[in-house]
């Protein structure tokens, strides 16, 4: 069994933040029915992303502060390196998005 993800503690809020960002998401799908102005629509697109981004960053700091963490606090080597390259390769990915 794998160990715990490192946002466990903080799933319920993570939850509720996703499901307000896919209210908003469905707001600018009704707002693109109903022809609103395109500047409107883009500015609540800006929001929606932020509000990823956000989220994004959260994750990332839990893996950080809980699985990368653990893997250096382990003293094993090969564990701690998997777990950086990882760190690595979700930041890379993280900053290409922005």
């Amino acid at each position: 069994m794998s160990p715990a993800p490192g946002y466990t503690d903080d799933k319920a809020a993570l939850a509720r933040r996703l499901a307000r960002i896919e209210g908003q998401v469905r707001g600018i799908a009704r707002m693109v029915e109903e022809d609103r102005y395109c500047i409107d629509v883009l500015t609540q697109i800006a929001a929606v992303d932020t509000a990823l981004s956000a989220v994004a960053t959260r994750l990332l700091a839990s893996h950080v502060e809980h699985c990368v963490a653990d893997a250096i606090a382990s003293g094993d080597r090969e564990h701690a390196a998997e777990k950086t390259v990882e760190l690595l390769a979700a930041v890379e990915r993280f900053t290409k998005t922005h």
